[in-house]
């Protein structure tokens, strides 16, 4: 049975979940991106109680298994939003979104474990790696790409995305 400082416990970790995964999709939202806030707090979330419900099982086997299928289930998830345009390879787009999701999958993970510290650590790095490297990409113009033809979140727009 849950006691009440249990009951707290859970839904502070479950609140953290939300708001972690909610500035990294705020970000993604003010870049008018496929995926924003909600899908980015829905996806934290999400993780943060199935980690929780592995949790309360009390069963280690259980637990690593319910993890697996988060992260499992988070790439088919990702995989959703990144578009082939043609035939060429270097049209892809979304492999930025899609590493988003999955590592604000992992994030609620950790929301879900009680380690709210790394959670947020993890939050912040990563809205400072979208920002530097949107500001970054507009600052730096490959010289075999036009200014008006970069696209944020396009593979053909940074050697290691």
């Amino acid at each position: 049975m849950t006691t009440p400082f249990d009951y707290y416990e859970v839904v502070w970790r479950m609140v953290a979940a939300v708001l972690c995964g909610g500035v990294i999709g705020l970000e993604r939202d003010l870049r008018r991106m496929p995926t924003g806030f909600r899908t980015m707090a829905i996806v934290s979330l999400g993780a943060c109680v199935a980690t929780l419900a592995g949790e309360r099982t009390g069963d280690a086997a259980a637990f690593s298994r319910i993890a697996q299928g988060v992260v499992t289930g988070i790439g088919f998830l990702g995989a959703g939003v990144i578009l082939q345009r043609g035939d060429k390879i270097r049209n892809v787009k979304g492999l930025t979104t899609a590493a988003a999701i999955w590592l604000t999958a992992a994030i609620g993970l950790m929301c879900g474990l009680g380690e709210l510290q790394l959670a947020v650590a993890a939050s912040a790095l990563a809205v400072a790696v979208l920002v530097l490297d949107f500001v970054g990409s507009r600052l730096w113009v490959r010289p075999d790409q036009p200014r008006d033809s970069q696209e944020d979140d396009n593979f053909t727009s940074r050697d290691g995305d």
